[in-house]
């Protein structure tokens, strides 16, 4: 089974030409949607959609299916998904030899494209026994529409010009029109010219800035898994000596100082200097320990399907 998972935005041939003229064999398609911009981007956006799982079906006959995207630039929510739906189409979609999952990022906001990214080389990190079946692709567009549209325009605005020149009294109506396009056009091209082909920066949930976390180079070991999801639950412990003492509780372990430095150690191993899972910061002899932003985001994207945690860890 080749399944394919490829983001929506306003882009056709990067999305299909690509398998067409390679050959590629496509069963299965998931087409990623979300609402972006005005309602005539979403409109136009869904349409293309429609016409994506058409094509893919008579072009490649492939099973295609649509999965919304609820937020396009939320990262944390679309990486979380992202994840879920990739492990999902490797351990559903039939023998591991014969089932490869390719994740097209060339569209869709680059919050949804990072994130799919970013998300396919996590678990590419975490299960060395399927890299070879995760792929993560780009496709280079032939040439870009907007300069063309530009210079469509501006010809378009030289006729009007020409044409209210020439206009007469009796054709007051037609003035009127030509009068109101032309400023439409140069308004338009005044700002393409200025800012190019986007406008202003977007606030999300207070900022600016969506930041992008790089994912972890290792994989997270059992023990490092019951720090992880022992952190996500609790938020936020005083001291590693605290969190150790909850581990002991919660693992039904006796709180030794050979328990206490097994959890330090490993707290270590997770921080700043070692898997980027942890962040801590010093108060007075302690570091009060929490998950760092890619931490939270490998908690939220296990927690749907790790419920047995320690159970995993005991039998160790």
């Amino acid at each position: 089974m080749q399944t394919h998972i490829v983001p929506v935005g306003f882009d056709y041939d990067r999305v299909i030409a690509p398998l067409v003229r390679e050959q590629m064999d496509v069963d299965h398609v998931i087409l990623l949607k979300g609402d972006v911009g005005s309602q005539a981007n979403v409109e136009y956006s869904r349409q293309l959609a429609e016409k994506l799982e058409q094509d893919f079906r008579s072009l490649l006959g492939a099973e295609t299916e649509q999965y919304v995207i609820g937020d396009v630039y939320d990262y944390d929510s679309a990486f979380e998904q992202a994840f879920a739906l990739i492990l999902q189409e490797l351990d559903h979609s039939g023998p591991a030899e014969d089932s490869e999952v390719w994740v097209n990022v060339s569209a869709m906001p680059r919050t949804v494209s990072f994130a799919f990214a970013t998300a396919a080389h996590s678990i590419m990190v975490e299960r060395e026994s399927d890299r070879d079946r995760i792929h993560t692709y780009y496709t280079v567009p032939e040439k870009y529409l907007e300069t063309e549209l530009a210079e469509e325009l501006r010809a378009q605005r030289d006729l009007l010009e020409e044409l209210q020149s020439s206009a007469v009294g009796s054709e007051t109506e037609k003035a009127e029109r030509i009068e109101q396009r032309l400023q439409g056009a140069q308004d338009l091209l005044s700002e393409f010219d200025e800012r190019g082909t986007t406008i202003g920066a977007k606030e999300i949930d207070g900022s600016h800035i969506v930041e992008l976390p790089v994912a972890s180079f290792s994989n997270v070991k059992p023990f490092e898994e019951v720090i992880l999801f022992t952190l996500g639950e609790h938020e936020e412990f005083d001291s590693v000596s605290e969190l150790a003492q909850q581990l002991a509780r919660e693992l039904g372990e006796e709180y030794t100082d050979s328990f206490r430095s097994k959890v330090i150690y490993t707290v270590d191993r997770l921080g700043p200097g070692g898997k980027g899972y942890i962040e801590q910061e010093s108060h007075g002899k302690s570091y009060h320990t929490k998950l760092s932003r890619i931490g939270r985001l490998w908690v939220r994207a296990h927690s749907r399907r790790d419920d047995d945690h320690e159970l995993e860890y005991l039998s160790q």
